[in-house]
């Protein structure tokens, strides 16, 4: 029976090494770290280039906006006899050559230059939104990548220490040595076909969380390897989610995040439009000039004719047009100050959430770590101490080594869940994303 302990032992001793070496190795690969894949989906991403284009078109639409109107030129020839089609037979015939310069109304070219230069000045904070927002993806998908490697690495541990003891109990079943039965050996191959079938849907899972991962940073395989250790994930504004901080400075520090930015610009946006509607009510004014030559065969000498006009138009019907637009663009802006409000509320919400979450995860961790993680390793040693002695039973040993394979996956997805919950709640507070920002001014 010494020969089956030591054998056992030394098994379960190696599934322990391994797992724990899971956890506490150093190593981290050069390729696929967190802030290495972060930073390649910076500069993989095709919407920060298309940005860039879109804000350069609108500085340069600005520059237009503010710009006159071409001149019109016309060239004219009047009063021409039909006859002859001679330029010199009538005194009447003119050659006429006019130009006119029409003017917008009021200050619409300033105005329609502010409004685009607003829209231009939204885009880096839209980039700033969005990097962010690559950044929360990034993360959540790679930890999912990672806790399903990890949780496959955790499930083949168990799975060869249980294929030794599968071959130890039929062995001993086979020589009828010790209380070695039928049922043992049953019970050890029914856990091997149990924990292949985990270990097919888990590397499901991660193939699952590795092609999504791709969808934002290409050309990651399976063949390369992910570090050993979990990334640390730190609170940007912890200070502001201690639970006696008012409600007032969450939202002060919301109104800073580039999502609620934009829509400031927007509604800055919104009030050029209203400007732009006022001016409206303002005439149109042009001028024009025009010059006629005539050529006369009579010795008598026609003088030449020089014309200079101004022209405006009168805005008449405002209650149906100019009031209407004017009442169109406030109701326009005020609709932008309602999806602000709307927005808020939606990220208080979620900053909230994430702050009870966090909590629970935390009270979680503490109780896996000081009791249940100890608690199930002990339970395991001691079961298989038994059974050694013949003085347990081998059901005993699977159950307590599935619960203690159960209790580290447990701990290994309270650790992954407490990070995704800190990335969820970074991307609310945008006060730490200046370094990825300069990031991706590398790639302009």
């Amino acid at each position: 029976m010494s020969i089956f302990k030591n054998a056992l032992t030394t098994w379960y001793s190696m599934g322990v090494i391994f797992i724990c070496g899971t956890f506490s190795t150093s190593a981290i690969s050069s390729e696929n770290t967190l802030s290495n894949v972060i930073a390649l989906a910076i500069a993989q991403d095709p919407w920060l280039q298309g940005k860039r284009y879109e804000e350069q078109a609108l500085k340069e639409e600005s520059i237009a906006a503010d710009t006159l109107p071409n001149p019109n030129v016309s060239i004219n020839m009047m009063n021409l006899p039909v006859d002859t089609f001679s330029f010199d037979q009538e005194a009447m015939t003119q050659l006429m050559v006019g130009v006119s310069q029409p003017f917008p109304r009021g200050d619409t070219l300033s105005l329609k230059r502010e409004q685009l230069d607003l829209k231009a000045s939204q885009l880096p904070v839209l980039r700033q939104e969005r990097i962010a927002a690559i950044k929360t993806m990034v993360t959540q998908r790679w930890l999912e990548w990672y806790q399903a490697q990890q949780t496959l690495n955790l499930i083949e541990a168990d799975s060869a220490l249980f294929e030794q003891m599968a071959d130890i109990v039929s062995a001993n079943y086979s020589s009828a040595f010790g209380n070695t039965g039928q049922q043992d050996v049953v019970r050890a191959h029914l856990e091997l076909i149990q924990l292949e079938d985990r270990l097919t849907v888990q590397r499901q899972q991660r193939d699952v969380a590795l092609a999504a991962l791709n969808e934002w940073v290409a050309g990651i395989a399976l063949s390369q390897s992910l570090p050993e250790s979990l990334p640390e994930v730190t609170l940007h504004n912890p200070d502001l989610l201690d639970r006696k901080n008012k409600h007032s400075l969450l939202v002060e520090a919301l109104n800073d995040h580039p999502s609620i930015r934009a829509i400031d610009v927007e509604q800055q946006v919104a009030g050029k439009n209203i400007e732009l509607a006022r001016q409206q009510y303002k005439p149109q004014w042009g001028i024009n000039a025009s010059y006629a030559y005539r050529d006369d065969s009579s010795a008598m000498e026609r003088a030449d004719f020089l014309s200079i006009g101004v022209t405006f138009d009168v805005p008449l019907f405002q209650g149906e047009r100019q009031d209407r637009q004017v009442s169109a663009s406030i109701a326009r802006s005020e609709a932008v100050k309602t999806n602000k409000r709307l927005k808020l509320r939606t990220m208080l919400a979620q900053v909230q959430q994430g702050i009870a979450q966090l909590r629970n995860l935390q009270k979680r961790q503490a109780l896996y770590n000081d009791q249940l993680l100890n608690q199930t390793a002990e339970q395991a040693e001691l079961t298989l101490t038994a059974y050694t002695n013949d003085n347990g039973d081998f059901s005993e040993v699977v159950m307590a080594r599935i619960a203690q394979l159960n209790t580290r996956i447990a701990a290994l997805n309270i650790d992954i869940e407490i990070l995704k919950v800190k990335n969820q709640l970074n991307f609310f507070f945008p006060n730490k994303i200046e370094h990825h920002v300069m990031q991706e001014s590398q790639y302009e």
